[in-house]
């Protein structure tokens, strides 16, 4: 019987079809997995060079945590702000190798400059992570008698809990890394920006191939998906014009439809700072010692004249009654800077509401008779109340959000298989790890073509499933996962012992062993965040855990009020140091560093950061009021106001109702800014946790900021410049008021007047 002569030609067909397919699918796969091996290659031959952990680059770390902790302490025991400064860390770091450059043995290269900056972001920001800035000036200072309190630490006893707290968030970071940062690619913007800098600092384009490859691929992806569907309704258009005009079916063979890669795959739009930025470093140098020297020289001249502190710009009056005062430290500038013109406007909204009608209006309601700037019995007191319920509202809903977005988005799907029955593959779904190129398959006709014809379809299968193979550090270079179990229990069971030793009996042990629990699953939510915004919610953390604690402990227990700040104090610590570990280690991965170093430096920048920052605030509260002029610690009153209202302690008349319609209104308000995430309105939204802090500070500091805002909307918006410059004058700003601090402190311990 004579074959079907239809049916050989289809079958011709579709395997002319598969060739050509398969030739534009296996290009772009050839790409992808280049690019892949060219990636594996970059970063194994960076995490073996020496200079990942050196001590010269730990010591020269730790020197900058010190100034960065000092500086942190100082501002956070006034306002509560403070930052890692990571970015300033790096360019000092590579000022201070530049100027010895002929001295030194070895090239100072990126991923030392990473250990640089990994170590004095750990050192500086110890004085939030153990509660320095709030929860022990609270413990220290406003605990009334009836809660056991005033609670005074030795300075050793504040060394041993600092050293109980500080480690273990920094171990639950390292099993988060492969999910967050190598799989799911997150974009942690303040590490990836770090990574930049140091890569143009140093001068290499190449430094940045890991950012160049994550970009490319998701390129590749996208553009896979194009051509493939490009070259089906091409394939269907050849056909019909074929069969209109008697040309064979299958003549269009050579047809080509790869376009070849742009430089958008190997130079996306997205990496930052252009080649001809790479010589100015001097600049940025000169622009750092600048903006120090001013700062430190207002300074100064602030211990003299301490007038200049506040300034009564809108006229006495408001000045005296009313508190409406500014403070035109270049340091708080900076800070605006840094937060940028929507947070800023935002914390003005919060001192305009708070200072300018709330404020006014309780103390001619008869709501809080006292003094104006007093805590306890005037107005300054009873607007933290409507502050404290606007930012558990903001950190009710943000960590809400973070637990059911992914069951919003993908809940369908997941719901889909698991009725189907698909269950493993629901799981193995969501943790693969990379896919092969390989051939499957056979028939009995023309098997080579069969070949071809199944190797592009498991190649499309595994472009849609986005099965690209994960690049990462080689596994001499990362952390065992059996040292990351025993280090969180040691961690763990160290953390319980302190908070024992130092506080005895007045917190049982379930109660240690639940904050720790509490924090290490939230702080999952902070790194993810962090990733994501570059906001991590600790304080929203700490909030909540304070919330939960309230449940647990009955308000009838005589330390409910204690062990609720130390809860959330654990929890805060955890959270802070898996953001702060996680940023670093994008850092580390987009320019190659060891992973395993990083750690290393991490830990030994806590375990120095906890000490100092335990001997700073020992410093600085021994020889200055605390709360007092200088250093009213506004977060330590937020930190106790919150346990007091947590564990039913009572509010200020009518303070309840106004904190109450307050905390409804920033729940729909943030609500709206989880909505319009990525459109143009959001900045219009005001943000919870930005309204309160402006809400609880006096306004002499939120006006400074909201300059400094100002200042960064003039030079990145109307101006159209990118920001390393402004960021790199905030630093300086910020750097020199710290670091002169330490000089008026010691000018005040030894009773120099002021003029």
């Amino acid at each position: 019987m004579a074959p079907d002569r239809g049916s050989l030609e289809h079958e011709t067909e579709d395997e002319t079809s598969a060739l050509r397919r398969a030739s534009t699918e296996e290009d772009v796969g050839e790409v992808e997995l280049s690019a892949v091996e060219d990636s594996q290659r970059f970063l194994a031959e960076k995490a073996d060079q020496q200079q990942n952990f050196t001590f010269r680059g730990t010591v020269v770390g730790l020197a900058i945590g010190v100034i960065i902790c000092f500086s942190n302490t100082y501002f956070g025991l006034q306002t509560g702000w403070i930052s890692g400064m990571t970015m300033p860390a790096s360019l000092i770091g590579f000022a201070f190798f530049k100027s010895i450059s002929k001295h030194l043995d070895y090239p100072f290269t990126p991923v030392e400059n990473v250990l640089v900056q990994t170590v004095a972001g750990a050192v500086g920001t110890m004085p939030l992570g153990c509660g320095f800035v709030g929860v022990i000036p609270a413990l220290n200072y406003l605990l009334k008698p009836e809660e056991n309190g005033p609670m005074p630490l030795s300075a050793a006893k504040l060394i041993l809990w600092s050293l109980g707290i500080c480690f273990f968030g920094v171990i639950f970071a390292v099993p988060l890394r492969k999910q967050v940062i190598i799989r799911e690619k997150l974009k942690f913007p303040s590490g990836t920006a770090t990574a930049l800098i140091i890569s143009v600092l140093h001068g290499g384009g190449d430094d940045a191939r890991i950012a160049r490859h994550e970009s490319g691929v998701e390129i590749a992806r996208r553009r896979s998906a194009d051509i493939l569907r490009s070259r089906s309704r091409s394939e269907d258009m050849l056909r019909r014009s074929s069969s209109m005009s008697g040309i064979p079916r299958g003549a269009a063979g050579n047809f080509q439809a790869v376009p070849t890669m742009s430089n958008e795959f190997m130079e996306p739009d997205d990496l930052g700072p252009q080649k001809d930025q790479k010589g100015d470093w001097k600049a940025k140098i000169r622009l750092l010692v600048v903006a120090f020297g001013i700062s430190a020289v207002y300074t100064l001249s602030s211990y003299f004249i301490p007038q200049i502190h506040d300034l009564p710009v809108f006229g006495l009056p408001l000045a005296n009654d009313w508190l409406w005062t500014l403070n035109p430290s270049p340091a708080y500038v900076g800070q605006g800077i840094i937060m940028g013109p929507a947070t800023t406007l935002h914390m003005l909204l919060g001192a305009i509401v708070g200072w300018g009608i709330l404020s006014p209006l309780a103390k001619r309601k008869g709501w809080a008779n006292g003094p104006v700037d007093d805590w306890q019995s005037g107005s300054k007191g009873w607007i933290v109340w409507v502050s404290l319920a606007i930012m558990l509202a903001d950190s009710i809903v943000s960590l809400g959000w973070l637990v059911l977005r992914p069951l919003i988005i993908r809940g369908p799907q997941w719901y889909s298989k698991a009725r189907d029955g698909n269950l493993w593959e629901l799981l193995r779904s969501q943790h693969t790890e990379g896919g092969s190129y390989t051939a499957l398959g056979s028939s009995e006709h023309s098997t080579s073509h069969r070949l071809r014809s199944n190797s592009v379809s498991q190649s499309k299968k595994q472009l849609e499933k986005d099965d690209i193979p994960d690049i990462d550090a080689p596994p001499a270079h990362l952390v065992p996962n059996h040292v990351v179990l025993a280090l969180l229990a040691v961690s763990m069971a160290f953390c319980v012992l302190a908070i024992r030793t130092v506080f005895g009996s007045l917190v049982p042990f379930y109660a240690i062993f639940l904050a720790l629990v509490l924090a290490l699953l939230l702080s999952i939510m902070g790194v993810r965040a962090q990733g994501e915004t570059d906001l991590n919610p600790v304080s929203g953390i700490s909030k909540l855990t304070q919330l939960i604690f309230a449940l647990v402990i009955p308000s009838s227990n005589p330390n409910a009020v204690t062990i609720n700040l130390l809860a959330g104090a654990i929890s805060e610590s955890g959270a802070l140091q898996a953001g702060d570990m996680m940023q670093d280690l994008k850092t580390g991965h987009l320019l190659g560093a060891s992973p395993r170093a990083q750690f290393y430096g991490q830990m030994i920048g806590s375990a120095v950061g906890a000490v100092v920052s335990a001997g700073v605030y020992k410093l600085y509260t021994s020889v200055y009021e605390v709360p007092g002029g200088m250093f009213q610690v506004p977060t330590g009153y937020v930190w106790i106001f919150t346990a007091r209202l947590v564990t039913g302690k009572g509010l200020p008349h009518m303070a309840w109702q106004w904190a109450l319609g307050a905390g409804m209104i920033f729940a729909v308000t943030t609500a709206l800014r989880i909505r319009g995430q990525g459109r143009w309105w959001q900045a219009w939204v005001p943000g919870g946790i930005a309204v309160a802090v402006g809400m609880y500070n006096t306004p002499s500091f939120t006006l400074a900021r909201t300059i400094g805002g100002l200042v960064n909307w003039y030079w990145r918006w109307y101006r159209k410049r990118e920001d390393t410059p402004v960021i790199v004058l905030a630093s300086g700003l910020i750097l020199g008021e710290g670091l002169v601090s330490i000089l008026n402190l010691c000018l005040a311990s030894m009773k120099v007047p002021h003029l």
